[in-house]
């Protein structure tokens, strides 16, 4: 691996902020620096200094917060046109905020100058100037964001240039290249970043929204013509389309491109950093995220499967768990004998199994596709399967029945679901009652009080997800339905599925099998340590 090292710098509470559907509460916010730090980020853009008390109150619990290795930054602005900067209304907040590090952003797009600024464009050079020189003067890390940069270089590259001399004539200690439109295409980042290497005596970063979907690449351009910080967000949250993907930008530089960023050990927590981001703003994680995704390592073609069975390399582009992520085979109408075999092992059924075995499932398994079924969201079911199909399955329970009634007790009254279920287990009949906020979550109550005495070991499944898909949109009321449950006891999560023309009866099918798998799974558990002992 090179030893050239890329600096990182995270701008997720500030800029991710800005996306839509993204806050962070103020504890969140303390968490996440704590994870960034740990992670090896070197820089973290805490907030906008000034301008909400929010971000000003968490600047101040910051100082009482000992970082190993990151630089905690605040964000502002040049000072106003024609106003002094002590005089100015934020650029001070910068100082008061306390952070050894302070970012400003500054105009150098001639059209911004004029008509948002609306000033001249010597003006603007002195606000950058007198800003950057004022923070100098408080012995502050400075780092200029040329906004606009790229569109600004395209139109007078020539003034654009004179800003960013402007900033380091004054002190920055580095300046930092905006595509803040997100229009700019990768070899006009290349050019552009290359030209500014060369002219300028200070460190250069790139700064790169996805507007055109080129975030990302626009930044290792960036990287590659001579930068030396890349700026972007866990996840790629930003305003607009987002930004820089971190979690893609970061074992792109250290995997691909050998620029040192983090240590391996820490690379290898990257998909966790990612789901820590998205369950702290409560966002559903991207399944097809490069690099961190779920799906990012998954194989469902039988001719890929094989392959990969034989050689990984053949359609893995680096070691899944290089970024702390790992293969996943999908099962579907689509699947071969690879497909069945390599998943059965992967949920710990295929050792053992004949090559009849796998024909015997497989044929299951395209069956029951063709009846509406879908496997690839739902081990647990697949797993199921396997022990019917071998014939090694045995009922934890049995139903005798169950009834479930959604009342409505007048107009302003909400809905009461309410499920009543009788089973048979270990011999004994056991029936029961419970209410719910719908008839799913009325009939997984009621499942769970008649079994609780039998298997304790299911008061900690939880159901995290409940998605239902109509699978004959043309036969309207009449269709059938197929219901996908994820479950999850805090240290395991899975999924089952169930399909029918009536979504209670598909619910149930999804229900069961995700309880007997969390019973299976305990009584494997039990095997294990026996046989240890």
């Amino acid at each position: 691996m090179s030893n050239k090292r890329v600096s990182l710098y995270d701008t997720t509470l500030r800029d991710g902020a800005q996306a839509e559907g993204v806050s962070f509460s103020a504890a969140g916010k303390l968490q996440l620096v704590r994870r960034l730090d740990a992670f090896g980020v070197d820089y973290i853009e805490g907030g906008y200094a000034g301008s909400n008390e929010k971000d000003m109150a968490f600047f101040k619990s910051l100082r009482e917060e000992p970082l190993k290795h990151a630089r905690v930054a605040a964000f502002g602005s040049t000072r106003r046109a024609r106003t002094k900067v002590k005089a100015d209304p934020y650029v001070p907040s910068l100082v008061k905020a306390g952070t050894p590090v302070c970012t400003i952003f500054g105009k150098t797009w001639k059209l911004h100058v004029k008509d948002v600024l609306r000033t001249t464009l010597k003006e603007n050079l002195a606000m950058i100037a007198d800003t950057v020189g004022y923070l100098k003067d408080h012995d502050r890390e400075v780092f200029f964001d040329a906004e606009h940069f790229f569109d600004g270089y395209k139109d007078d590259p020539d003034y654009a240039m004179r800003c960013l001399e402007a900033a380091i004539g004054a002190g920055a200690d580095g300046v930092v290249l905006c595509d803040t439109n997100g229009g700019t295409l990768p070899h006009e980042v290349f050019a552009a970043t290359r030209a500014v290497v060369a002219a300028v005596k200070a460190s250069v970063g790139i700064h790169t929204h996805n507007d055109s979907g080129t975030a990302v690449a626009n930044a290792l351009e960036g990287v590659r013509a001579g930068a030396t910080q890349v700026q972007g967000t866990v996840n790629g949250y930003g305003e607009r389309c987002g930004n820089a993907n971190l979690t893609a930008l970061i074992p792109a530089l250290q995997l691909k491109m050998g620029r040192r960023c983090v240590r391996a050990s820490q690379m290898g927590t990257l998909r966790e950093l990612s789901l820590f981001v998205d369950d702290l703003v409560n966002l559903r994680p991207d399944q097809r995220a490069p690099f961190v995704g779920s799906s990012a390592f998954s194989h469902k073609g039988g001719s890929h499967v094989n392959a990969v069975r034989k050689n990984p390399v053949t359609f893995e582009h680096i070691e899944p768990a290089e970024v702390g992520n790992q293969r996943k085979i999908l099962v579907s109408e689509l699947s071969g004998g690879s497909n069945v075999l390599l998943k059965a092992i992967e949920l710990g059924a295929g050792h053992e199994q004949s090559a009849e075995d796998t024909r015997e499932v497989l044929k299951a398994l395209k069956e029951l596709e063709s009846k509406g079924y879908a496997f690839e969201a739902a081990d647990a079911s697949f797993r199921m399967l396997i022990q019917k199909v071998l014939k090694e399955h045995k009922p934890f329970f049995d139903l005798e029945g169950f009834r479930v009634i959604v009342e409505k007790r007048g107009k302003d009254e909400d809905c009461v679901s309410e499920a009543t279920i009788k089973v048979r287990v270990k011999g004994e009949i056991e029936q029961t009652v419970a209410e719910g906020d719908g008839p799913v979550n009325a009939l997984d109550g009621a499942l769970r009080k008649a079994l609780i005495r039998f298997y304790p070991e299911i008061a900690n499944v939880v159901l995290t997800d409940f998605r239902v898909r109509i699978l004959d949109p043309q036969e309207a009321t009449a269709a059938k339905t197929r219901v996908l449950i994820e479950s999850s006891d805090g240290e395991e999560s899975w999924g089952t599925v169930g399909v029918s023309e009536n979504i209670i009866e598909a619910a149930w099918e999804a229900l069961i099998d995700s309880v007997e798998y969390k019973l299976f799974r305990e009584e494997e558990k039990k095997r294990r340590r026996k046989r240890k002992n």
